[in-house]
């Protein structure tokens, strides 16, 4: 049976530990599976064994040197050692072996800053500081999304790379200062279904939920995201100042209200607001009309359509017809 089909991340992710001791059990076996190693790297990543997971990550490139995926995990496991220039080198490496990786480009970016921060600041652990971003989540049945509030990003300012239990991105702000957020997700998504968009006011993210499943949380336990969930009575950073959220939250509310909108958008929003801001009569009357008429009326009067069957009434260059 095929490595990855006995060991695979979603395995690992349920239980890193346990995995762990099935991979020490399965190389005793077979001592020359690059593919095991790789794996068995990759929770000892998880378990933040950070020295084993290099080991294992640099024995299976030798055992194949051309698995991308073996320097994928050298790499971060050289990274959470600040061994940057190693871990830029195994990045670099990788990413000839697979150019259609984009997490590749997030890590070797990633490497650059701190070693130029290194240079910078003269010390060998000390990391430069990342700009404050408030960052926050929520979910529908089948997605979740995440909103980054910074204001006009560059159209071409966003990297963002999906896996299937990791979320990466890098943010350049408007102020020329980048961005990194990394998490570690409870639930897995499905990569190729996400997307992200740059709005004026925020950079909005959006991960297919590979189940339909309540998210208790983002992230996974023993995971931290490299941005601290916000709270307001700490500084949301390691610098020594603070920034004022509720008036930034008030300012980008403001700003998406008084955004214009153009065409069918613009008429969403004002059904969507109408909606929003009527009585119980009004929406009852809303959800009637639009479902008897098959989306082509839309009425407000409850007295009206409360004591009637709402007919289609479709616009005169339009034929309605039942699919």
């Amino acid at each position: 049976m095929a490595a990855e089909r006995m060991f695979p991340d979603t395995f690992i992710d349920e239980d890193p530990q346990k995995a762990l001791e099935a991979l020490n059990e399965a190389l005793q076996g077979d001592s020359d599976n690059a593919e095991w190693f790789c794996q068995r790297a990759y929770a000892h990543i998880l378990l933040k064994n950070y020295s084993c997971a290099a080991d294992d990550a640099k024995k299976a490139q030798q055992l194949k040197p051309s698995l991308p995926l073996a320097f994928m995990r050298t790499g971060i496991a050289e990274y959470h050692l600040n061994h940057y220039e190693s871990a830029h080198a195994a990045f670099t490496q990788g990413h000839q072996l697979d150019v259609s990786d984009k997490s590749f480009e997030i890590w070797i970016n990633r490497c650059e800053e701190m070693m130029d921060g290194e240079k910078q600041n003269g010390s060998v652990n000390r990391r430069p500081e990342a700009p404050p971003v408030k960052h926050d989540w929520y979910q529908t049945e089948n997605q979740v999304i995440v909103t980054v509030m910074t204001k006009n990003v560059p159209k071409d300012g966003v990297c963002v790379s999906f896996m299937e239990k990791e979320l990466s991105a890098t943010i350049q702000l408007a102020s020329g200062d980048k961005c990194n957020l990394t998490f570690h997700l409870l639930h897995p998504i499905i990569p190729q279904q996400s997307n992200f968009k740059i709005l004026t006011t925020k950079v909005e993210i959006k991960m297919k939920k590979a189940e339909a499943i309540r998210w208790e949380k983002l992230e996974g336990e023993g995971q931290e995201s490299n941005i601290k969930h916000f709270d307001p009575n700490k500084y949301p950073s390691s610098s020594h100042y603070t920034c004022k959220w509720d008036k930034m939250v008030v300012d980008i509310s403001e700003e998406e209200k008084t955004e214009k909108l153009e065409g069918d958008a613009a008429l969403n929003k004002l059904f969507q607001q109408i909606y929003s801001d009527g009585s119980d009569e009004v929406k009852r009357a809303m959800n009637k009309s639009f479902m008897e008429s098959g989306g082509t009326v839309l009425s407000t009067n409850w007295r009206d359509v409360a004591k009637r069957k709402v007919n289609m009434s479709p616009p005169d260059d339009v034929e309605f017809k039942k699919y």
